[in-house]
């Protein structure tokens, strides 16, 4: 459970209860694709019992999951079989399909192909801590991460959200901790990142189970290179992959998180509370690591929606209206989506 995250910030003025947000999420259950229908997605009980609750609350922390499900058909195929439609028109007829028609060739290849596919299912575990004003996508997409928060903007009205945008980016911090060894208090340099350089030739440099705090790595920095993943880990009790996004993959909780429990205390609360318990405590000194979180959108605009008026300035981008009033807005820059295929769908 949440082993890469994407953190968001909730405006202040989302309030809300537990069944308001089942009620929510029951209008847009996860069912099957169709025989013809390329994805489907929705919202599957996370506990994982059939007709359970959709939103589940462990100590106070609601935690949701997202569901895909999308029929896989090869390009080679699909090529295949409108290339066949297309020689049965030209032998039956003595033409070439023209551009017009050789699209709905693929578009009726397509449907005859669809109910023999087969499927493929992801699914991402989606946390809110409404006491700390955090929404946790379990992802390091950013473009899966967007996909779902929209579908939350639409379902939840109200709900504002932005991403966590830090006075220091992660990539500046990176560098300078690599480059004077000295991580910020709590945290330590593990042992693989990777640098990359700024110039037209992107040469990249990658360590893996390799100490770091050596002067290879400091002239790298030296010279211009810049760290896009850093190894890292807080307190001896969490481990991750910093990336110059903010997205934070990799999570591996230590052996001192589980001190004190049964080898038979598993199971999904436990789970939850073990891995939430932990987090709510990360991301809050992760961000202090980088400067303390810069002004967002959603407080801007939250002031400005109590008091009746438009806010002062646009959102910075990039940012959506949605149904319901609710706000997706994202730092100055988006960041980078730096492995789009490891999430799960």
């Amino acid at each position: 459970m949440f082993k890469n995250m994407i953190v968001y910030r909730i405006a202040p003025q989302w309030q809300v209860e537990l069944t308001q947000v089942e009620e929510a999420l029951a209008k847009m259950p996860f069912l099957e694709c169709g025989a013809t229908q390329e994805k489907s997605l929705g919202w599957v009980p996370p506990r994982g019992d059939a007709h359970g609750p959709l939103a589940e609350s462990v100590g106070g922390q609601w935690i949701l999951r997202f569901m895909v499900e999308s029929k896989v058909l090869p390009g080679s195929v699909l090529a295949r079989r409108v290339k066949e439609k297309a020689e049965r028109i030209e032998q039956e007829t003595g033409r070439k399909p023209g551009k017009k028609e050789s699209k709905e060739l693929k578009d009726e290849a397509k449907l005859d192909l669809l109910p023999m596919a087969f499927t493929k299912q992801g699914s991402m575990w989606v946390w809110i801590d409404t006491a700390s004003r955090l929404l946790v996508l379990d992802t390091s997409a950013q473009g899966r991460a967007d996909e779902v928060v929209t579908l939350l903007v639409e379902s939840l009205p109200g709900l504002s959200v932005s991403l966590i945008h830090t006075a220091t980016s992660p990539q500046a911090a990176m560098s300078h901790w690599l480059a004077t060894q000295e991580p910020p208090v709590g945290f330590t340099v593990d042992r693989e990142c990777e640098l990359k350089s700024a110039d037209e030739a992107k040469a990249v440099v990658r360590y893996a189970r390799h100490p770091l705090d050596i002067e290879e790595v400091q002239a790298h920095i030296a010279a211009g290179k810049l760290p896009t993943k850093l190894a890292l880990t807080w307190d001896d009790r969490v481990s991750f992959m910093l990336t110059e996004g903010l997205q934070i993959k990799k999570v591996s909780f230590l052996d001192t998180v589980f001190e004190g429990t049964k080898a038979d205390d598993g199971g999904f609360d436990t789970d939850v509370a073990i891995a939430t318990g932990e987090l709510v405590k990360l991301i809050p000194d992760l961000i202090e690591a980088l400067g303390g979180e810069a002004e967002s959108g959603v407080a801007s605009a939250a002031q400005a929606m109590a008091a009746g008026a438009a806010p002062a300035s646009a959102p910075s981008a990039p940012a959506r209206q949605a149904a319901g009033g609710g706000m997706v807005t994202g730092p100055k820059e988006a960041p980078v989506d730096t492995d789009p295929e490891s999430a799960p769908f």
